[in-house]
């Protein structure tokens, strides 16, 4: 996430360098994606870890919270970020 962020601010420094249109929403965009992908691998971290160690009920309830709030916190980013839900088409496919 970090280096995700840290990439984003250089291109958006950049771009800012420019006078580029979007430069904002564009860094939005790339923070978002970075943080998305480091949700993700949390999650996959978690699950491997659950598994790994001796797993038990209270483990897997733990996980299973984990992994509901980072799904929540992944959904509520990729609307922040596209305007749309997931399983929603984008605009352009909509009108076909």
């Amino acid at each position: 996430m970090v280096v995700g962020t840290f990439l984003a601010t250089v291109i958006a420094g950049i771009r800012l360098n420019r006078r580029q249109a979007g430069v904002y929403r564009g860094y939005r965009r790339r923070v978002g994606r970075s943080i998305l992908l480091g949700l993700e691998f949390l999650v996959a971290g978690d699950i491997i870890r659950t598994v790994a160690v001796a797993p038990t009920y209270k483990s897997v309830g733990v996980l299973a919270v984990i992994v509901g709030i980072r799904t929540f916190l992944s959904f509520s980013l990729e609307l922040e970020i596209t305007g749309r839900w997931p399983w929603q088409k984008p605009a352009a496919e909509a009108e076909d």
